[in-house]
């Protein structure tokens, strides 16, 4: 077992296991997406360690059902993809309908379960380091660095990466140890910004080496300059709800080809993009000590009915916006 990789305080580690089944899906629902979990064998009890921090917008989790266990059906339509590195015991991932990979301590496996379906199964003694990346997340970054947002042939590549003594292990070990240390300067500020951008920096490297794809800038299939300049109108103008005809309007182009031009380099549609901007316009303002109410926070960002505001800020964040509020005014 790697004794490391623990992201959790002293204290922390002292939390007892869930034995509650719904306790555990409610946890895991939010921090990776909704699936489905099947124990392997019969009467079995779990008892399970669950722990979560954000870095930026990703999300690291240490996490053990303490049962062997079974998973499949993972929702796309969350949008997220899995980093999952095997800490203790042995994992198996399902890379097509008829193979599969069997991990060890210190290996990591990666998919995006927005593209391809994905199951999982964990003997008894297993124990994950994980993170959860919004597809969206890596799609800028690529498209930022590399000039084009990358096609299927990176996100339906299922694949290894990292090992033992590899860049990428000893990244998720610093991650560990850098947030147990220091967890709300690291979650929430510029250094939990920088961090965000060298782990995907080192994951869309390492996934696109598995793939066969090219990360080099390549100036015959560029972003267009129209999709930029969409981003930041969006960013710059979210609390006052633009339209997509608005959005279109402003940079010069068609509603569709709008529409088509985020699908095809962000993976994403423009009201995804409002929608993200606007959350997390919301967070920022829960986060400084200038916000007194959830209301007042939500209502610069142009939300009315609260309780819809709620459902898509836990869902997005995994946690209440009453929590983020309290932690700001700490």
């Amino acid at each position: 077992m790697l004794s490391t990789f623990d992201p959790r305080t002293p204290r922390e580690r002292g939390a007892g296991s869930v034995t509650d089944w719904d306790e555990i899906k409610q946890w895991s629902d939010a921090v990776y997406m909704p699936y489905s979990v099947r124990p392997v064998g019969r009467g079995l009890v779990p008892a399970s360690d669950m722990f979560s921090v954000k870095i930026a917008e990703m999300t690291l989790t240490r996490f053990s059902y303490g049962i062997p266990v079974a998973l499949s059906e993972f929702e796309p339509e969350a949008g997220n993809v899995l980093v999952l590195t095997t800490l203790n015991g042995r994992t198996r991932h399902e890379v097509t309908t008829k193979s599969s990979v069997d991990l060890r301590s210190g290996q990591t496996f990666v998919v995006d379960c927005s593209r391809v379906d994905y199951g999982f199964a964990a003997d008894a003694d297993h124990l994950q380091l994980n993170l959860t990346i919004p597809h969206r997340l890596l799609a800028d970054f690529a498209l930022r660095w590399w000039g084009r947002a990358p096609d299927d042939r990176l996100w339906r590549h299922k694949c290894v990466v990292g090992g033992p003594g590899s860049p990428w292990l000893a990244l998720l070990d610093y991650a560990s140890r850098t947030l147990a240390t220091d967890r709300d300067t690291i979650a929430h500020s510029r250094i939990g910004t920088n961090l965000q951008e060298i782990i995907a920096a080192q994951v869309l490297e390492e996934w696109a080496a598995s793939a066969g794809v090219d990360p080099a800038p390549a100036p015959a299939v560029p972003a267009p300059g129209y999709v930029r300049r969409a981003v930041c109108y969006i960013e710059d103008n979210a609390r006052d709800l633009p339209t997509v005809a608005e959005v279109a309007q402003e940079v010069g182009v068609s509603v569709r080809a709008l529409s088509g031009g985020f699908r095809e380099y962000l993976g994403i549609t423009p009201r995804d993009c409002l929608r993200e901007h606007r959350l997390e316009g919301v967070r920022r303002e829960l986060s400084s000590h200038a916000t007194t109410t959830v209301a007042a926070a939500a209502g610069a960002w142009g939300y009315v009915n609260m309780g819809v505001f709620a459902a898509a800020y836990r869902q997005r964040f995994g946690e209440n916006p009453s929590d983020t509020l309290r932690r700001g005014s700490e």
